[in-house]
């Protein structure tokens, strides 16, 4: 069946299909033409792949995020970023880094991010002269810490496919990882507007003004503590966490600011629906692929073959790492968890790698192919939500880029920066 999944998967991706349909359609033609099992497996595996709890949350904090986002949250977090930077060199940009770290906590979500306050932040670049495609890639780069800082979906997936990790110890494994990677684009972004004379906002705001604007952002930034603090004290699972994310969002968005109105939320609840649809749709297709696989022993061959190697473990990670770039190109985070971890995670813990450490280096790596041709969605979300041609915006990548490779690198080789976090949270 292999030599028909693969061809199929990469031929309808290279047709413009969405990859939960590909992956879907690929399995169905492998079943047809190269086995004699019965077509209801595929709808039968799809199925199982959600028939999860932890998965639950998933939804729930999709429609946290989007009732942040409709309660004006987004605008608040903006003005708290600005205030710090806005009158630096490159202030904007490295508001808008600010800001997606900030609303990253709330979201768990890459594209969220991009298409919520990177999309906003692209107008105020453009506004105060930078140039449209400079903060359309900007954007695209610092969304990326999105999956990282928690409360992340892809680490909820992630802990389904790997039984040595939680996502509580994988949420904590990701707060300095997050912030390595908002250093590094807030690095990248100052080295770039010194050449080419991006200036900040004129003047700061007085103290009274910067008091004003954190006291109207802190319920915002109380939901990453309440999320994280709730997980790690053992007050609720995340899935829980993420159903009391939804409650404080609604909250905060009818009674404290008093910007999200009753006729607001069936658009709210629709979108969050669509989004929620597409995640999932794309996790069931990866588990009817993954099932493939398995029936085929690849999972199973490509383990033997790179134990037979004897790799140590920091060259182990380091063909991960060259490995999971390429898988990026063409395919999206999510359904690489589930089809890879399951591969390469037994084999990093028989090397002794930290579980965390291995999944911080895993899920980085992935994040990464949103923003990397020709499949990215990050590239396509900007595009289409600023009207930025895509060409402009991949001109722009390379420096980004190469400032996310310098993290992964940092993450490799120095395991601490993902494990001491968890450690000295009791994980």
């Amino acid at each position: 069946m292999a030599e028909i999944l693969f061809p199929a998967l990469f031929l309808l991706m290279a047709l413009g299909l969405p990859v939960a349909f590909a992956m879907a359609i690929s399995v169905f033609l492998a079943l047809t033409f190269g086995s004699t099992y019965p077509h209801i497996v595929v709808v039968k595996e799809m199925f199982a792949g959600l028939d999860s709890f932890p998965l639950l949350a998933v939804p729930f904090f999709v429609l946290a995020a989007e009732l942040m986002t409709g309660g004006a949250i987004t605008h608040h977090l903006l003005r708290f970023a600005s205030q710090f930077v806005g009158h630096l060199r490159g202030g904007l940009g490295h508001a808008n880094v600010i800001s997606s770290t900030l609303f990253a906590g709330i979201s768990g979500s890459a594209l969220a991010d991009a298409a919520g306050p990177g999309a906003m932040m692209i107008r105020m670049m453009e506004k105060g002269g930078y140039d449209r495609s400079y903060a359309g890639a900007l954007t695209i780069s610092s969304a990326v810490v999105g999956p990282i800082i928690p409360p992340s979906i892809t680490m909820i997936i992630y802990a389904m496919q790997d039984q040595e990790v939680s996502v509580g110890s994988l949420f904590m494994a990701g707060i300095v990882p997050g912030l390595l990677i908002t250093m590094a684009m807030l690095g990248t972004n100052a080295i770039i507007a010194r050449r080419r004379g991006y200036r900040g906002t004129e003047g700061r705001p007085t103290a009274a003004e910067m008091l004003r604007t954190t006291a109207m952002a802190l319920p915002a930034l109380m939901l990453i503590v309440l999320v994280v603090g709730g997980i790690r004290f053992g007050i609720f699972t995340p899935t829980e966490a993420s159903v009391i994310a939804v409650f404080y969002a609604l909250v905060c968005g009818m009674f404290l600011y008093r910007s999200l109105r009753l006729r607001d939320l069936p658009d709210i609840f629709l979108g969050a629906a669509l989004i929620s649809s597409a995640v999932l749709l794309i996790l069931g297709a990866a588990r009817a692929f993954a099932w493939v696989l398995i029936i085929e022993g690849i999972p199973q061959d490509i383990a033997a073959t790179i134990i037979g190697w004897e790799l140590s473990p920091i060259m182990f990670l380091l063909a991960v790492n060259l490995l999971l770039l390429v898988f990026g190109l063409f395919m999206d985070p999510l359904p690489g968890v589930m089809i890879l971890v399951p591969i390469l995670a037994p084999i990093s813990h028989s090397l002794g790698i930290d579980p965390n450490h291995f999944a911080i280096v895993v899920i980085v790596n992935l994040t990464m192919g949103l923003t990397t041709p020709p499949v990215g969605a990050l590239i396509f979300v900007v595009s289409g939500a600023a009207n930025i041609p895509s060409g402009k915006l991949i001109r722009e990548l390379p420096p980004f880029f190469i400032a996310s490779i310098v993290v992964l690198l940092l993450l490799t080789f120095m395991p601490a920066l993902s494990t001491w976090l968890p450690t000295a949270s009791g994980f």
